[in-house]
Order: structure tokens, then sequence, then C-alpha cells
């Protein structure tokens, strides 16, 4: 019951995990049929396979069902690394990944994003609002999110927990804020950084990055304007606009050209503004 348990704390964190069950056992073995072990994303467990050699490569084969989203059965002869006869038996291993909703975080609460909020929801994610005004992160404002945070841009995103699936789009109401969240979202692992404003306005971002001591690499992960070019004008079509590439990202296909801009090209960009450069 433990392992069950475990399972439906961490989905409702927002972690992944795989669970390994031996489907079959032929000989000797550590474990019997039926044995379960759950492992996290970070590697640690719950159950166990008996230990040794064993346990540890259905961990790692765990992790990379975890990496993949995908099951996989795996059949181990077990020698006596594995705590079996040198002759001895056969394990049968089925692993199934849990993966909770991918998880987006929005940093600002004004129009664009509570627009995003209930796009995101209605696209199957769950959704985390970042605000350091009371008065707009509130359920009665944001009934879509998950969960609702009130506190500075700057070091929030160190609270939440954010792996190489979390998505991250940047809708404050101002510069300064815009920059304190950027610093803190580059500090993450997040597969995708998306920020709202116009070109003349990443030139900006991206120089301060660069003077700040921010790698090239680090600042082309950021998407400024963010979104799919099309011609959207109100906070909804924003929002449509910007989940539109989210998924995109998320299944695979990112158009080509995001986060293409390297410091040595800032001074070159300009342009209009696709999307509204900034939130209330």
């Amino acid at each position: 019951m433990e392992i069950y348990e475990e399972i439906v704390r961490l989905k409702k964190d927002g972690r992944s995990s795989a669970l390994a069950t031996i489907v079959q056992c032929i000989g000797s073995s550590p474990q019997k049929q039926g044995a379960k072990m759950l492992v996290r994303d970070d590697g640690s467990i719950v159950g166990t396979m008996g230990g040794g050699c064993l346990e540890a490569e259905i961990i790692q084969a765990a992790l990379m069902t975890i990496r993949d989203s995908l099951p996989q059965t795996i059949n181990f002869e077990l020698t006596e690394k594995h705590g079996g006869l040198v002759c001895g038996g056969k394990v049968l291993v089925y692993i199934e990944p849990v993966i909770p909703e991918p998880n987006l975080i929005i940093l600002g609460a004004g129009h664009v994003g509570k627009a995003l909020a209930k796009a995101a929801r209605f696209s199957g994610f769950r959704v985390t609002m970042v605000d350091n005004r009371e008065e707009h992160a509130n359920r009665e404002n944001i009934p879509d999110a998950d969960k609702i945070i009130v506190k500075d841009f700057e070091d929030v995103l160190s609270e939440i927990f954010i792996d190489g699936n979390a998505y991250i789009v940047i809708a404050t109401r101002g510069h300064n804020h815009d920059l304190d969240a950027l610093r803190s979202a580059l500090r993450t692992p997040a597969k995708y950084i998306g920020l709202l404003g116009s070109r003349r306005k990443k030139v900006l971002l991206f120089k301060t990055l660069c003077d700040e001591g921010f790698s090239k690499d680090e600042i082309t992960r950021v998407i400024i304007p963010v979104g799919l070019s099309i011609n959207s004008i109100t906070p909804e079509e924003i929002a449509i606009s910007i989940m539109a590439q989210i998924i995109q990202q998320r299944r695979g296909n990112a158009a080509s050209g995001i986060g293409s801009t390297a410091c040595s090209r800032l001074g070159k960009e300009d342009g209009a503004v696709k999307t509204a450069p900034s939130d209330q």
C-alpha cells in the first residue's frame, strides 16, 4: 500500500516515477513473482527487488523509462552478481512510467497569465501561478491554477520542483520583474522558458544577461516573443498562441529558429511587437 500512496503523493507534487514489477521468475531469484519496487525520478526507491546489482540495473532501466515516458519489459538472466546462481534463474520485469501532467509555471497573474492558466488547464497541464500581488494571485481571480504562490519573482522558483519536463512562461507587468524572473528561470532545468514581450525587449534583456555573465547557451533557452506567430491581440488569443507553441515543443515538433539569437547578434535585433509587450 505504501508504494501506491507514494505514487499519488509524487503525482500531486508534479514528480515522475516508475513502477517495476516482477512478472515471471524461472529458477532462483532474490524476489518472487509479483514483487514491486517504485523508483522516483531522483533514483530513490520504495520497496525492493532484493538489492545488489539486479536492483541497481532495474533502477537505471526505470530512470530511462521515466525519461522516455515509455514502458518496457526486461529479461534478466541471473548470475552471482545478481544474487542468483551461475547456472541460475531468470527474472522478467515490467517497468511502467508514472508521469504526472506536464507542469506549467506562470510568472505573472495579469490578463495574459489568467487566460494562459485557463488554456493550460484545458490542455491537460498542471498550473502553478506566481505573482507578488495578493490581489491578483488568488483563487477567485485564477480559478484554473492548481497552486498559487504569492512571492517576489527573484527567488520563488527555487521553492518549486522543476525538472526537464517543466514549462515556464514569464508574463509580468514590467521590465524589472521580467529580469528577476528570467534570472530565476535560467537557474532551472526547465524544458521551455518563454517571455511575453517585443523583440526590442529581447535585445535589452539579453544584453543585460550577457553583461551579468550568463552564457550564450543559457540565454538562448529563452523564447521572446513567446508563442506562435498568429497575429494574436487579445489576452485569450495570446494564451492560445503560447499553448500552441508549448504543445508543439512537448510533442517534439518545435519550429526551427526558437531561441536562436546569440549574444553576438543582440545589437542587430529590433522589430515590431507581435504580442503584448507586458501584462498588467
